[in-house]
């Protein structure tokens, strides 16, 4: 039986860096073209920026694989690729399961709603039926903590209201792979814990979990392996019982 949920196959993702400067009314923008045409200049050329260089990696059914690096490394952008939000530029990834995203903080939130109208409208970005999420709104509330504010707008929420809610909902949709970036550090120490019980126990049931943190700690206790990104390459993977997150630490 083939294990293997998410097969990343050489993927590169390219940005466009515009350097050209951009004119803050009609005529300026007339006076530069005029310019540039008396100087028989060419448009310039943006430059080109890989945030992600032919990454391959194979995750299987039941593994967290934690993604470690740098600031700017390219985590983000390849959890992002994963959760469909942007296209490779090459390569191809193959994903057999469904995926429930938590990245940035208020993602699949709409401000103006309250928290409960956002759960109904979050789970179903999540693929979750509606009456699949009216059986699990105790226990979705209940997880999160935020019962008491669950009629108020979101607008008025802090940022660790919204991981709470946001998690809790990730977390009750019966989702294959949970894709998880950095928004757990958001919240207290509490609620920490209690995602990292929770992400525990559903990985005894096969869930697969990617995530991105700067908690080490968190990683040693959760991951089973480990992907460290430098510059946008795959610099080195394997276990979180290799010797990897050692020489990370000291770089």
């Amino acid at each position: 039986m083939n294990d293997i949920v998410i097969d990343i196959e050489q993927v590169s993702k390219r940005y466009a860096l515009s350097h050209q400067h951009r004119p803050d009314s009609l005529k300026s923008w007339l006076r530069s073209m005029a310019n540039r045409l008396a100087r028989n200049d060419d448009q310039p050329k943006d430059e080109e920026f890989w945030a992600l260089n032919d990454i391959s990696l194979q995750i299987r059914q039941g593994e967290c694989l934690a993604l470690i690096g740098k600031n700017g490394s390219g985590k983000s952008t390849l959890l992002k690729i994963l959760s469909r939000i942007i296209p490779p530029t090459r390569g191809q990834i193959r994903v057999r399961g469904r995926i429930a995203s938590l990245l940035e903080v208020g993602t699949g939130f709409h401000p103006e709603l309250t928290g409960r109208e956002n759960v109904f409208l979050n789970g179903a970005m999540l693929g979750c039926p509606e009456r699949l999420i009216r059986q699990r709104f105790d226990a979705i509330a209940d997880f999160s903590g935020v019962e008491r504010f669950l009629d108020t707008p979101v607008k008025h929420y802090s940022s660790g209201m919204y991981v709470r809610l946001a998690y809790a909902v990730a977390a009750h949709v019966n989702a294959d792979i949970l894709v998880i970036d950095e928004v757990l550090a958001v919240g207290d120490a509490e609620f920490q814990k209690k995602c990292m019980e929770h992400l525990q126990t559903h990985l005894r049931t096969g869930i697969t979990v990617i995530m991105v943190s700067h908690n080490l700690h968190a990683i040693r206790t959760i991951a089973s392996n480990i992907a460290w990104i430098q510059g946008g390459q795959l610099f080195e993977s394997g276990t979180v019982g290799s010797d990897i997150l050692q020489r990370f630490e000291q770089t």
